[in-house]
């Protein structure tokens, strides 16, 4: 009863509390939903080998419910290493976390059963959610002023029950791709001086943000909208050089260089792979796109196997999925537009004053927040004009500004507005769960 009646006396045991029960459910809705629905590519992952250890026959039946859609990819891929070229679509990042985990086990002695693959994934995915939860509650904490964790409370609960839903959970780089984004923001929040130049220290913080926010784009492209904290925070130790040489302006320049070089090498380590795969021997037939001037296997494949591209994806029997992700498109722009709209020493536009007195030489904490409502805004135009739009309840999860718009809209008592918000989050998630695990669209 504490958990609903003082959630902030034990803000991290009561978030992993619930977010424990609202995986629960999740589960029991994907399990209980019928049939193998259209499809039954998820047989080509069933056991079939008898000689094979087999894992028990709950997990099978697990396995079966999440192992759907793109996870089949991310399994195979894990299993016996990218054969098929529009393999190469799905996050080079996750597959290789779920082989080096097998692997491992393998090494440890512990026997491999058929199916093992899917089973980590589904284990990463779900250590990968709680643990972006925890790390969104320590990041809100570090952006905002407040008397008391209620905002950090709110906005990490709201990504629990976000409309990513099930996709948190199945074999996908979503959650993962969520933590690395968080981890990155929070580094980069704290590298952050709080008056005077930055030290040796807050210059290596804002590296490995580079180097987390790298690591997500491994798993998820959309993680290279990361790189823009990094990009604005050059041109920022950039023009503060011009009022004079300090040489912790240098070693900043040169810390946020290296960031953003590993954010451009999460991007192109997998590309590279796929180049020298498909286009560097001879015995192997040259592919169209490794001609091109930018030789990339994923905008090759998301255009020749997804049909993916500007405006294409605008066609009338596609009307009904743009109408299913309109409520987040709308969420995403007016959080977006509120951000930019910050001014930290404006309390009427936002209840909790920023950190406004941690600031660096280049600016204060409230850009972080800009620079992601940025981000943010690029990932809904580049969604609604050229991919898949449904996919944007799952890939908005590793954006924190919408949940934080939320939190503080329900700070405000605009009860009617966050109640109808909320409301769509947990239906449309359960809903799409038990979609989602009888291989029915929307996915």
């Amino acid at each position: 009863m504490q958990l609903w009646i003082r959630p902030l006396d034990h803000p991290i045991r009561n978030l992993v509390i619930l977010c424990v029960g609202w995986k629960l459910l999740l589960l029991l809705v994907a399990v209980l939903s019928p049939g193998p629905g259209y499809d039954t590519s998820a047989s080509l992952y069933s056991p079939s080998a008898a000689e094979e250890r087999q894992l028990p026959p709950a997990i099978q039946y697990i396995l079966g419910k999440l192992v759907r859609w793109d996870a089949i990819y991310f399994v195979q891929t894990a299993h016996r290493g990218y054969v098929f070229e529009q393999e190469w679509a799905f996050g080079w990042g996750f597959s290789r976390l779920i082989s080096l985990c097998t692997a491992a086990l393998e090494r440890a002695g512990i026997p491999l059963c058929n199916g093992l693959e899917g089973f980590i994934a589904i284990l990463i995915a779900h250590a990968a959610h709680l643990l972006s939860v925890l790390v969104l509650f320590v990041l809100t904490s570090a952006v905002f002023s407040e008397p008391s964790p209620w905002l950090a409370f709110t906005a990490a609960s709201l990504h629990i029950i976000s409309p990513a839903g099930l996709f948190l959970s199945a074999p996908y780089a979503e959650s993962s791709c969520a933590l690395l984004s968080f981890v990155g923001c929070f580094l980069f929040t704290k590298s952050l001086r709080r008056n005077g130049p930055t030290t040796a220290s807050h210059d290596i913080l804002v590296m490995f943000s580079g180097v987390s926010f790298g690591i997500a784009t491994t798993f998820r492209s959309n993680g290279i909208l990361n790189g823009l904290l990094l990009l604005e925070e050059a041109f920022r130790t950039l023009w503060s050089l011009k009022h004079g040489f300090h040489f912790s302006s240098f070693r900043r320049l040169i810390a946020t260089g290296l960031g953003g070089m590993s954010v451009a090498v999460g991007f192109l380590l997998p590309q590279y792979i796929a180049y020298t795969e498909y286009c560097g021997k001879r015995d192997v037939t040259t592919r169209t796109w490794c001609k091109r001037t930018l030789p990339s296997i994923y905008t090759f494949v998301q255009d020749h196997y997804w049909h993916c591209g500007l405006f294409r994806y605008w066609t009338l029997p596609n009307l009904p999925l743009f109408l299913l992700a309109t409520p987040m498109f709308v969420i995403l722009v007016a959080s977006g537009l509120w951000a930019l709209q910050i001014r930290s020493n404006e309390p009427a536009t936002i209840p909790y004053k920023l950190k406004d007195a941690q600031t660096s030489t280049q600016g204060p904490v409230v850009q972080i927040i800009r620079n992601l409502a940025i981000s943010q805004l690029i990932l809904v135009m580049l969604t609604s004009t050229t991919a898949h739009v449904q996919i944007i309840t799952r890939i908005s999860s590793a954006f924190p500004v919408w949940l934080w718009y939320i939190a503080i809209s329900c700070r405000k008592r605009n009860t009617l507005r966050v109640g109808s918000v909320v409301k769509f989050m947990v239906i449309y998630s359960v809903i799409q769960g038990g979609l989602f695990a009888s291989f029915l669209p929307p996915a």
